[in-house]
């Protein structure tokens, strides 16, 4: 059965990003060091930077995404990734959450843009094809869904690092939710977990 996943990194004092985030900082200061998972290693917005994942993050990301038929992110991962240049670079369909709309780049770019968090499941989960939808940045959409039971499992790469400031996955979260554990995996760069949310 298809399901809801919820995936993003947190630093070990639960923020997603470093301080001045957006665009043109991307996860802001310090926050790179939030995604030395994805790109094997040590890496900066300066320099020239690929998905160069490997052992255990190689493998986690990979089981995590075989089964994805399309994605859910906000208008703030969408803007502070620079639109990834402009083309989705995800497997199937990207549903950008906004309240701007009028936005919408052209349909060869492999994104839609939608008001609703409801709607943009909706269309995620029929542009899956019976396959998983994954829900990522920002934290309020991740909020947003789990508040609503929409979230199937949570999946949580911690990156060793206290960042001290910036934006809190669970920021005035106040919804009582218990999980499963359901995969533990660690790297020098991150420990991912793979929860399945009790309903």
């Amino acid at each position: 059965m298809a399901k809801v996943i919820a995936a993003i990194t947190t630093s070990v004092d639960g923020l997603i990003t470093g301080p001045d985030d957006g665009p043109g900082y991307g996860l802001g200061r310090g926050g790179e060091r939030l995604h030395y998972w994805v790109m094997g290693g040590p890496w900066t917005y300066d320099g020239g930077h690929d998905f160069a994942m490997h052992g255990p993050d190689k493998e986690f990301y990979e089981e995590l995404v075989a089964g994805l038929g399309a994605r859910v992110v906000g208008r703030g991962m969408y803007d502070a990734a620079g639109a990834w240049g402009g083309t989705n670079p995800f497997p199937g369909p990207l549903i950008v959450l906004t309240h701007r709309v009028e936005d919408q780049p052209a349909a060869a770019s492999g994104f839609t843009f939608v008001s609703g968090l409801e709607e943009a499941l909706a269309q995620a989960t029929k542009a899956a094809g019976g396959l998983d939808v994954s829900i990522g940045g920002g934290a309020d959409v991740i909020r947003q869904a789990l508040a609503a039971g929409l979230v199937d499992e949570l999946a949580l790469s911690t990156a060793p690092v206290v960042l001290g400031a910036g934006k809190r996955l669970f920021d005035g979260f106040q919804h009582d939710i218990d999980l499963e554990i359901l995969k533990a995996v660690s790297s020098p760069f991150a420990t991912h977990v793979r929860y399945a949310v009790k309903k």
